[in-house]
């Protein structure tokens, strides 16, 4: 991959990594999925998202066929401990769970996927542990808003976050206005999901924008990969997005191909504009 992403631990990350919501829920879809994975990885798409929370498990039992063939060196695997477990000795096991059905001894990263019951010093805590024993490599946060994030950073050990991943998309831009200044300052990575709003379904008119389709013609790509070449233009940004079918993966990996230059980058401002005032965390 061209585009890489350095993390505050100096970990280096493709920008372009594979998503896993709503896989491994349909087993007559199973092979496809781990072909597409696989692939995927081939194409340099080597860091892969999932959540214990996806298909209950489902996901990253399907992963746990798809990465048994891989150098796991070349790999940075990601998973997520719900809210309800990520405290106390639940988050040990929800952790396990994960690592059993993926067949794996440790993850790269572990995220907190959204706030819960627990506090935050008994989760970075929890979290803390697993990394002093090498269950995993680093942890992060999801679904945290800048509140959110000056409150873990109040936490001495809190610092350790490595990534916050939020929603983020050409059409949904709210959090450049204040949550995104402040993880640029403070080292802590954008990590995006649903960079594709989930083939446009988020926001309606976006794969059919003349602007953007404009663009699409000038790099000979499709929209989909301005989208996402949009995404992680700036270094700091790892994009996640789904794919079932090897066709897509490598469709959107032929994203990193992409380089959008400073006038297309205007002409996307035009149509979806940053935003001038604080927003709800958008989360769909």
């Amino acid at each position: 991959m061209k585009h890489t992403v350095t993390l505050a631990n100096g970990a280096v990350v493709p920008a372009l990594g594979q998503g896993t919501w709503y896989l491994g829920e349909n087993r007559a879809q199973r092979q496809q999925e781990i072909e597409g994975i696989r692939q995927g990885i081939a194409a340099g798409m080597t860091l892969i998202d999932t959540a214990e929370m996806y298909g209950s498990g489902a996901a990253e039992d399907m992963l746990g066929e798809a990465l048994s063939t891989e150098d796991r060196s070349k790999l940075y695997l990601v998973s997520k401990v719900l809210p309800g477990n990520a405290g106390g000795k639940r988050m040990r096991r929800s952790l396990m769970g994960s690592l059993e059905r993926m067949g794996q001894q440790y993850l790269d990263l572990y995220l907190y996927h959204w706030r819960g019951n627990y506090s935050l010093e008994e989760t970075v805590s929890g979290l803390e542990e697993l990394r002093a024993e090498g269950l995993i490599k680093a942890w992060g946060v999801s679904n945290f808003d800048i509140d959110d994030m000056e409150e873990l950073w109040e936490i001495p050990e809190g610092r350790n976050c490595q990534v916050n991943q939020v929603l983020y998309h050409t059409g949904s831009r709210g959090i450049e206005y204040s949550l995104l200044p402040w993880m640029r300052k403070n080292q802590v990575a954008l990590m995006a999901y649903c960079p594709l709003a989930q083939a446009g379904s988020l926001r309606s008119g976006l794969f059919s924008n003349k602007t953007l389709q404009s663009i699409a013609e000038a790099h000979h790509a499709t929209v989909p990969q301005i989208l996402l070449a949009w995404n992680i233009r700036d270094g700091h940004t790892i994009a996640i997005p789904r794919s079932s079918r090897a066709e897509h993966t490598l469709a959107n990996a032929g994203a990193d191909q992409i380089t959008l230059s400073p006038e297309e980058l205007q002409a996307i401002d035009r149509v979806y504009p940053k935003p001038t005032r604080k927003e709800y965390l958008d989360m769909q």
